[in-house]
């Protein structure tokens, strides 16, 4: 007897939805609140009802999804529920972004701006009257701390002295940077350039690169978005003929790239997907295949927590930094459980989410704190907000920790 075939009539595999609830299980949000009715509900469920009808579209209650993915990492079935909620919004929000979606969502425009006059405008953003005004004019939560400002811009700096130096090396990769490295830290550009030099790469920027807009898909600028995604992949498809795979230092930014482009803005990126990647998981491959070796110091000594953000636990990509954070002999290394700190990109920032936003990281800071770590080591750049924000602890990425444990000329002398 043949196995009999369900018909799929929607996107994101709606039909195999077994109404089990693990993803509710896994739901940071449902273990928090109880207005939100959980992603199965808000997504399998939900989308049966909007399919047949537009008015069952709930707008309080997809509002309240994180977009972290853990749903569909614990579904059994493969079902894009985290897709199918996101797609609601962009399909049936009639709600057109306010001033303050327009401020937290577009980056590259607000970064441009605060880092031709960082220190006034990192100052502003800590006084408690500013706070007041935005909390109050704009729903920006009054106790969120805003990440700070860089005053010259990593493509200024890497411009001015990093650029010609490249082409020397043997072997090359383009390095999308994304606006935190750009605006905020140009510090984890840096870093990667060092690393990627030791091994006897050089780093080269993308021709033109937009911010990825998972920002602009999360506060309801998906056309946006869809145009910037456009470009980054019109830049990638020149490095790759050039014969260089792009390397990334934000999960986010990357999981955005390779799986949110293609199912929520319907960007054609399946011929980029294979060159493009996270720098931790590119350099542990090529230690693996032996290709490049690797030399730390001697008197390198950290005690180190590694973080798996949410959307590196969606990319399965967690082990790559884990197992490079290991290698390091001067490292003690704690592994901390997997769970979502709960700003989830712009959403912490709103007043109407900070509350569940900190009761959803609570039990993540407890750990932390408890670990009596030096530092963190997370892939995402908002986890590093968060964390920093709400614990006592430092966070690197991990790229700047091996940049930081690294002796780089002896290691240059191996790969030359």
């Amino acid at each position: 007897m043949s196995e009999l075939q369900l018909l799929n009539i929607s996107e994101n595999d709606l039909e195999k939805c077994l109404k089990c609830s693990i993803c509710t299980v896994y739901c940071p949000v449902s273990s928090v609140s109880t207005e939100y009715p959980g992603p199965k509900h808000a997504g399998p469920d939900g989308e049966r009802y909007r399919m047949k009808d537009a008015r069952f579209f709930d707008e309080k209650a997809l509002k309240m999804c994180l977009n972290c993915k853990r749903c569909e990492v614990a579904c059994p079935q493969g079902v894009k529920v985290g897709d199918i909620i996101q797609s609601a919004r962009i399909k049936y929000s009639k709600h057109k972004p306010g001033l303050r979606e327009m401020l937290l969502a577009n980056t590259d425009v607000m970064g441009k701006l605060a880092t031709t006059m960082a220190p006034v405008v990192n100052a502003s953003l800590t006084l408690s009257p500013v706070k007041v005004a935005m909390d109050g004019m704009l729903a920006i939560d009054k106790h969120r701390t805003f990440p700070a400002y860089a005053s010259q811009k990593f493509e200024t700096w890497y411009k001015r002295y990093a650029a010609s130096k490249q082409e020397q090396y043997k072997n090359h990769v383009s390095y999308f940077h994304g606006c935190y490295v750009n605006y905020n830290y140009p510090q984890l550009g840096k870093d990667l350039v060092k690393v990627m030099n030791a091994i006897g790469y050089g780093v080269h920027l993308l021709e033109k690169e937009k911010c990825c807009g998972v920002a602009l898909i999360s506060n309801g600028m998906p056309q946006q978005a869809k145009k910037q995604g456009e470009v980054n992949m019109a830049s990638m498809r020149k490095s790759i003929g050039k014969g260089w795979p792009i390397v990334t230092t934000s999960s986010t930014c990357t999981f955005t790239m390779k799986d949110e482009y293609e199912h929520l803005l319907h960007i054609d990126n399946k011929d980029v997907v294979p060159s493009l990647g996270l720098a931790t998981k590119y350099i542990y491959q090529l230690l693996e295949d032996k290709n490049v070796k690797l030399v730390f110091k001697k008197d390198f000594k950290k005690r180190v927590a590694y973080h798996t953000a949410c959307h590196m636990e969606k990319l399965g990509w967690a082990i790559y930094s884990v197992e490079l954070l290991k290698m390091i002999p001067g490292l003690d290394f704690v592994m901390l459980d997997s769970m979502c700190c709960g700003i989830a990109g712009t959403y912490g920032f709103k007043k109407e989410n900070y509350p569940v936003s900190q009761k959803i990281g609570a039990s993540l800071f407890k750990q932390i704190e408890e670990a009596h770590v030096d530092a963190v080591a997370t892939d995402c750049e908002t986890c590093k907000w968060q964390i920093e924000m709400s614990t006592n602890t430092q966070v690197l990425n991990p790229i700047s920790i091996l940049a930081e444990a690294i002796d780089v000329e002896a290691t240059m002398a191996l790969n030359v």
